[in-house]
């Protein structure tokens, strides 16, 4: 049966998640969670938390899905001991250095990778699975075909997302927010610079990067079927009454089968923007799936009713039976739950009946009167003894003693096995100015001054090296090449990206760039050595440990990092760094140049969107792919400041050409060679210095 998982941002949200039928909530206590605008919970309110919804039958899922630094290990590890201690059911990740210490802390509870890993293949699922993860999220942009197939050969349980705000970037892959603003998405701080209005060119009151909600209450069936686990409900930043709704409606869809217009009307009235979108699943990628929340006069009704639902005593039970005893030795009461727990409760000894003796229906009867507590009584079975009674208060009494008992041991916290948490291995990296590492998107970029480069690794993307063979051969004898995947390759786009890795390796290309966790499975499948991209978020000497075990030949840190922090990392694998190029800040599902023409021309046709400032953000595709990566205005320059950049013990660093045509590039690489001032109307210094929240 499908697990039903509801968002719990507060105290209030997590009551009327579990008043309204989840059978599972997740909620952040803390920094380290990727909704820090919530309410969330305290170390003492996530223990009560916990309690509330063991006694319930409920689960509580801790989100420690953001990134965390080396300076925030200690703290992040105190949560994740606390929680394992109070019986927490899963911890949900993001990080795979946080991932590790879940398992080295709290070996027992399952760790459950968040969809901010942007896993969206199989191989990112038994990738998942190898490092020990349970359960994996999946990204919001798979068909229905797709989750269909990765469920059934997933070694580990699948978790998709149903109802709720749909991001336009990957999930993980969004750096818009912290870039114009400093408030990282990776880090909980997500401002949702993609609700606001950009135009085409110029700007325009049009809201191209905003999403419906994501609804598919129609497909629960289906779901369950293909064999996804859980269904999530997002909305830890709603309110209660939202939570409320949308939970009753899904856990009432999931129970009967079927979907009413009451039903939703309900999940209308709660929360839409312009209505909802199915768009992913059913394959209907188009302008349909954009909308934007309206301003409308609330419905009081709506609220009292949702209120009502979580406020006015207990909806959802746990079904119990009991055993009811009265014999001539004594009485006695014993409650079972539906895990085989048992309580039992004695009371006095019972009288001879001086007028009408107790009888098993009177006893059954006085027994099953559960009103106001978390419980629901299924079964009486009694032994009553002829010709005895006793009272109606001692049967009472006993029956609250059994529940209390009851409900203590179902919150009661259980033996962990906690551990203290391996070291961290300290390795240094290279002294001195570091290698030079070059990017490049398109053929035109290929110079012959860049060609004649003398460089650590060139980076050519995969349809580039493709397209022409006389190129690739040349580029290969000249040698220290790699091929630049694609950032998000579906499992129906493998079979053609697994072939062409082996023509590529055949012909003698030895490296592959790689900027998911779904790439890293074929790119070792082929024999190459993998270098990670920065798309793999790393952010701490952990995760880079993590990639040494993974055998990766070298890494490139977030940019998202100060330069103090990747000064201090520990260089487990060779460290890489972005010194130059426009940043991506977003990778869509979405062909944005479609989306404008009504037909692709993105091979042909770059475009950009500007805000309401007149920023600029160039649109280019990800590969020989329709899928659009949005890219900052301003260029990324390190080129004047390579003296500070030979202090962080890097293995390169590298300039990322993206828009430029050949003479840009000449000119970039003169300026690397013999740098010129720093230009702040056309440059940034991105994130390495101001760092994020």
């Amino acid at each position: 049966m499908l697990e039903l998982l509801a968002p719990a941002g507060s105290i209030e949200a997590l009551r009327a998640a579990v008043q309204n039928g989840a059978n599972a909530v997740y909620l952040g206590c803390g920094p380290f969670n990727a909704r820090q605008s919530a309410k969330n919970f305290t170390p003492q309110t996530l223990v009560e938390a916990i309690k509330y919804c063991h006694i319930r039958g409920v689960q509580v899922h801790l989100t420690v899905n953001t990134l965390v630094s080396d300076r925030e290990m200690t703290q992040v590890s105190e949560l994740i001991r606390h929680a394992a201690q109070n019986n927490v059911d899963a911890f949900i990740v993001q990080d795979l250095g946080v991932a590790q210490l879940c398992r080295q802390i709290a070996p027992n509870v399952p760790v459950h990778g968040s969809t901010q890993m942007s896993v969206h293949s199989l191989p990112g699922v038994q990738l998942c699975a190898g490092m020990g993860f349970k359960r994996v999220v999946l990204s919001r942009e798979l068909s229905r075909e797709e989750i269909r197939y990765i469920c059934a050969n997933s070694p580990i349980e699948i978790e998709v997302f149903a109802h709720g705000a749909l991001c336009m970037c990957y999930s993980g892959q969004c750096y818009m927010s912290a870039m114009i603003g400093g408030r990282s998405g990776n880090r909980g701080r997500c401002a949702q610079p993609c609700r606001q209005s950009y135009g085409y060119t110029h700007w325009q009151d049009k809201y191209p990067l905003s999403l419906k909600d994501n609804c598919l209450i129609p497909y629960l069936r289906e779901l369950g079927e293909m064999g996804v686990t859980s269904i999530k409900l997002e909305g830890r930043m709603k309110r209660p009454e939202y939570v409320a709704t949308v939970t009753a409606v899904y856990r009432k869809a999931l129970d009967e089968g079927s979907v009413t217009q009451p039903m939703m009307d309900a999940l209308y009235t709660a929360f839409n923007r312009q209505g909802f979108t199915d768009g992913y699943y059913t394959g209907r990628i188009d302008t349909n799936m954009f909308g934007v929340r309206e301003q409308t006069r609330e419905d009081p009704q709506w609220l009292q009713t949702a209120r009502q639902s979580y406020e006015s005593g207990e909806k959802q039970l746990v079904d119990i039976s009991f055993r009811a005893v009265v014999s001539v030795e004594g009485s006695s009461l014993a409650a079972f739950d539906p895990e085989g727990r048992m309580c039992f409760s004695e009371g006095p000894k019972p009288e001879l009946a001086r007028n009408v003796p107790l009888t098993g229906a009177a006893l059954a009867q006085r027994v099953a009167k559960t009103g106001g507590t978390p419980y629901r009584c299924v079964e009486v079975r009694t032994r009553v003894d002829p010709g005895l009674t006793v009272s109606a208060a001692a049967v009472n009494a006993m029956r609250r003693d059994v529940l209390n008992q009851l409900t203590a041991v179902r919150a009661r916290r259980e033996e962990q096995p906690i551990r203290k948490p391996k070291p961290v291995p300290q390795f240094k990296g290279p002294k001195g100015l570091p290698g030079l590492t070059i990017q490049v998107t398109s053929r035109e970029q290929l110079t012959e001054s860049l060609l004649g480069l003398e460089t650590t690794m060139l980076y050519v993307p995969m349809h580039v090296l493709l397209e022409d063979g006389e190129l690739c051969q040349r580029l290969i004898r000249r040698g220290r090449l790699a091929v630049a995947l694609p950032r998000i390759v579906h499992d129906g786009e493998l079979p053609r990206l697994q072939k062409n890795l082996r023509d590529l390796r055949a012909m003698g290309v030895k490296d592959a760039l790689a900027g998911n966790l779904g790439l890293l499975l074929p790119a070792r499948e082929a024999d190459m050595r993998i270098h990670g991209d920065f798309g793999l978020n790393i952010f701490n000497s952990s995760s880079m440990n993590v990639l040494r075990s993974l055998e990766l030949a070298s890494a490139t840190v977030s940019f998202e990092m100060t330069l103090p922090q990747i000064r201090d990392l520990s260089k487990a694998v060779n460290g890489e760094l972005i010194a130059y190029g426009r940043l991506p800040l977003m990778i869509t599902e979405h062909c944005l140049i479609h989306n404008k023409n009504g037909e692709c021309t993105c091979h042909l046709q770059p475009t950009k969107l500007t805000d309401k400032t007149g920023a600029e953000f160039p649109v280019i595709r990800d590969g020989a792919s329709c899928r659009s990566v949005l890219l900052n205005g301003k260029k990324l320059s390190w080129l004047d400041r390579q003296d500070d950049l030979a202090k962080l013990g890097l293995w390169a660093i590298r300039l990322y050409f993206t828009t430029e045509n050949s003479r840009e590039v000449d000119r970039v690489l003169s300026e690397y060679m013999n740098p010129a001032e720093f230009d702040p109307g056309a440059c940034t210094r991105g994130l390495y210095l101001r760092g994020v929240e």
